[in-house]
């Protein structure tokens, strides 16, 4: 399975979509900072499938028809920091997608996810984290699931998989930094997090109108047996 994460930087990548989705040859796309009122249908062979409406910055999911349907969905509002009470840029921060794979016959859980700006503090982040993968596992307790988006959490990511594994997920960083607008502010902004998946890989994909650049993430699905167990990773997590 091929899962796309891409931030627009307030919807001004929005006209790349289309040759992403078909570049990359995505099986799901997940967009953040969006404007869910200009969003195409489809782009690229994929269809949307979700997109929040409260927010100036939005979230967005993009399947292929042909291999998922969507069985249930939650659209959710984690924490509020400074910044969110006084710009309201992003009332809910999580689309959470429980999908069924018709080409692996196994249900599988894909969520878009926006922490806050680097105005937080990262306590705040782990904690919108944190929650967000308790809404994903109200979803299903049982079913893989893979989050991917803007994590805005760039530095002291030791601690932050610490946390991440002992809830039982993953962390999987890709192989190049995602983020590009100020030189001091280089690092792994976007990545993925995961449960009940083999994570052969995360790409950072090449540099387009945003100041964030997109990353490909390479899922398989973990035999029933190991199913419990933290995903693993190939790629290297710089």
């Amino acid at each position: 399975m091929r899962v796309v994460s891409y931030n627009l930087r307030e919807h001004t990548a929005n006209s790349e979509l289309a040759a992403l989705a078909e570049s990359s040859q995505a099986d799901v796309l997940c967009v953040q900072e969006c404007d869910s009122t200009d969003l195409a249908t489809s782009v690229g062979g994929l269809t949307l499938a979700a997109s929040t409406q409260a927010n100036r910055l939005g979230l967005a999911i993009y399947k292929r028809d042909d291999r998922f349907e969507v069985r249930d969905l939650g659209i959710h509002s984690l924490q509020k920091s400074l910044h969110d009470r006084v710009l309201s840029p992003a009332h809910e921060r999580l689309i959470a997608m429980h999908l069924y794979d018709n080409q692996a016959e196994t249900e599988v859980i894909v969520a878009s996810f926006h922490a806050s700006p680097l105005t937080a503090t990262n306590s705040l982040r782990r904690k919108q984290i944190e929650a967000a993968h308790d809404f994903v596992r109200d979803l299903s307790s049982e079913a893989p699931a893979i989050m991917v988006g803007d994590f805005n959490y760039p530095w002291f990511q030791t601690n932050l998989r610490r946390k991440i594994e002992e809830s039982g997920f993953a962390l999987s960083l890709s192989d190049q930094p995602t983020y590009l607008r100020y030189r001091k502010f280089t690092g792994h902004f976007d990545f993925a997090t995961s449960v009940g998946l083999h994570i052969a890989g995360v790409e950072t994909l090449p540099a387009g109108i945003s100041d964030h650049r997109p990353i490909l993430v390479r899922a398989d699905y973990e035999e029933p047996a190991a199913a419990g167990a933290p995903a693993t990773e190939d790629a290297p997590a710089a």
